[in-house]
């Protein structure tokens, strides 16, 4: 799975010289919290997100007037508040790189560049989404949640087993779990949970979990 296949095409974009209300505002219409920056040439020269234009905005216990107010935010231009060291994925980046990125850096989201070119943006949103899909989520079925040894055919023998009651697996992800194992997550559908913890319980070390989702 890589970028180009989530990230969001044709992004909106902001020029440096659009004042901070206007900016605001279409982020609001598009229902969007960061946007890439072009110069005329249509070059990504930075990004600006929602909460960089509230901070560069007066708080609202001002004793500013309202009209002093809009004069300001008229003068104040997204060139001030935009970050310019601009972190860029390209469209062919596995997206567990892309996510690595984000999570490094603490951002959320990357434009993407293909020569020179804004082609997308990949953000945290689309990250959820994928994650979603990975565990299945908008699918019912039965999620078990077991402990294994960190050792080669683990997850082999948790799928033959599912398989050989006659499940079907939706979904299965596994992470580290301490020293010498691994927790594992498998959602299948075709059998109780019963069955499930009948099917898992001769070879794991413990089924943690078993519930209908």
């Amino acid at each position: 799975m890589f970028v180009q296949e989530r990230m969001t095409k044709q992004p909106v974009t902001a020029s440096p010289e659009m004042p901070v209300a206007d900016a605001l505002a279409l982020m609001r219409e598009r229902k969007i919290r960061r946007l890439p920056i072009l110069d005329h040439a249509r070059h990504l020269v930075g990004i600006v997100s929602d909460r960089d234009l509230l901070e560069a905005s007066p708080s609202p216990a001002t004793s500013l007037s309202v009209w002093e107010i809009t004069y300001l935010l008229s003068k104040i231009t997204i060139k001030s508040v935009m970050t310019t060291a601009v972190i860029t994925v390209t469209p062919d980046e596995p997206l567990e790189n892309a996510a690595r990125i984000m999570a490094d850096n603490k951002i959320g989201g990357l434009p993407v560049v293909m020569n020179g070119a804004l082609v997308g943006i990949i953000t945290e949103t689309d990250l959820f989404k994928v994650f979603l899909g990975l565990l299945g989520a908008r699918e019912k079925g039965i999620r078990a949640t077991v402990s294994v040894t960190d050792a080669p055919g683990q997850l082999a023998g948790v799928t033959r087993a599912i398989a050989d009651r006659g499940g079907s697996i939706i979904a299965i992800a596994e992470l580290p779990a301490g020293p010498g194992n691994r927790q594992v997550m498998v959602k299948a559908t075709g059998l109780s949970k019963d069955d499930i913890v009948a099917a898992l319980t001769p070879v794991v070390l413990v089924v943690q979990d078993v519930r209908e989702v």
